[in-house]
């Protein structure tokens, strides 16, 4: 296989587990609404809350919304895109030396 093929499959792979499957481990907010009174809370969230995965509508009463913070942004850029890279680059280095050797 192609670095770029094993790069797209691993990326694929581990976004589908973090997007559907219930992992509370990226840093997030969550901004809780009672009455007239808002506050937010810090809190590791997993990404299938986005999609709206992993919860159940009575989960949600009293929650206005989440988001992620600034580290939980980079925490799934790298696992979704490093990783895979790191996976990728490390195929092309190996193919790379085989073809020296031969």
């Amino acid at each position: 296989m192609k670095p770029i093929s094993i790069f797209l499959i691993s990326s694929i792979s581990i976004a589908l587990v973090l997007f559907l499957v219930r992992i509370n481990i990226f840093d997030g907010e969550i901004i809780y609404v009672t009455g007239i009174q808002r506050f937010v809370e810090q809190a590791p969230i997993s990404l299938s809350y986005f999609i709206g995965i992993g919860y159940s509508a009575s989960d949600m009463e009293g929650i206005e919304s989440f988001r992620l913070l600034p580290t939980g942004y980079l925490m799934a850029f790298v696992l979704i895109i490093g990783i895979p890279g790191l996976i990728a680059y490390r195929v092309y280095l190996g193919r790379s030396k085989k073809q020296i050797h031969e």
